[in-house]
C-alpha cells in the first residue's frame, strides 16, 4: 500500500556554522540541508515541533511535499538524521529531493508476522537479526513496512532477505543471503564454574601481593 504524502515547511538559511545551527535549535528549529536533482545543496531549518511530530507518526520513510519558504514546493524524502546523543532530539537533517515515481534506494522496517514452529513447539527462541531492509522501487509507492512469516521455522532454522516478499515493482538491495530471522535452541543456565584450587596458578594481583 502506498503512504500518504505528508507536508512540511522549509525555510532556507543564509547563516551556516555550529554557532547559527545552534542559534536555530534555541528558536525551536532543526537544521539542515535540502540536495538532489543536480541542485546546489541548501542549507535550511524547519519547525522542530513539526518535524517531530511526522517522526512520532512513523512518518520517517514517507514521501514528503515540502514548500520552500511559503512558495515552490517539492517532493523530498528524509536521508539522514542526526540525534543528540544524550536527549536524542534530531539536530540536524538531510532531506533529498526525489521524484514521486522516481525509483530510489530506500530502508523499510522488517515486520515478522507468526509463531515460528520452533518457538512454539520446542520453546526455541526467535532471533530477528535484521530490523530493516534496503530496496529500491517508486518513491512514491515505497511501503510501510516488509512482512516475513516465521511460522515454518523450527529449531535451528532461518530465513535470508531474498526470502522476504517484495511489493510489485521493488526490488531487494540488501544481500540476498543476509539472515533476517533465525530461530535457536532454549537457552539453558550454563552449570557454575568451579572455584579455583589453591594449587592454580595465582593471578596477577595475587603475585603481586605475594611479592
Amino acid at each position: 500500500m502506498a503512504k500518504q504524502t505528508d507536508t512540511l515547511a522549509v525555510e532556507t538559511r543564509s547563516d551556516a556554522g555550529s554557532t547559527a545551527a545552534r542559534a536555530l535549535r534555541h528558536a525551536g528549529k532543526i537544521p539542515g540541508i535540502l540536495f538532489g536533482h543536480g541542485e546546489p545543496s541548501t542549507p535550511v531549518s524547519v519547525e522542530t515541533r513539526a518535524f517531530e511530530e511526522l517522526l512520532h507518526a512513523g512518518k520517517r520513510h514517507h514521501l514528503l511535499t515540502i514548500t520552500v519558504d511559503g512558495g515552490a514546493k517539492d517532493t523530498v524524502l528524509i536521508r539522514e538524521l542526526q540525534r543528540d546523543p544524550i536527549s536524542r532530539r534530531v539536530i540536524h537533517a538531510d532531506l533529498q529531493r526525489v521524484g514521486k515515481s522516481e525509483a530510489i534506494n530506500t530502508t523499510v522496517p522488517v515486520t515478522v508476522t507468526g509463531v515460528a514452529a520452533g518457538v512454539r513447539e520446542f520453546g526455541g527462541v526467535l532471533d530477528l537479526v535484521t530490523h530493516e531492509l534496503e530496496i529500491n522501487g517508486p518513491a512514491d509507492q515505497i511501503p510501510e513496512h516488509v512482512e516475513v512469516d516465521v511460522s515454518s521455522l523450527g529449531i535451528r532454522d532461518h530465513l535470508t532477505a531474498a526470502e522476504v516478499p517484495l511489493p510489485k515493482g521493488f526490488t531487494l538491495v540488501t544481500a540476498p543471503e543476509a539472515i533476517i530471522a533465525s530461530v535457536e535452541p532454549p537457552r539453558v543456565e550454563e552449570a557454575a564454574t568451579a572455584p579455583a584450587s589453591a594449587e592454580e596458578v595465582p593471578t596477577v594481583a595475587e603475585t603481586e601481593a605475594g611479592a
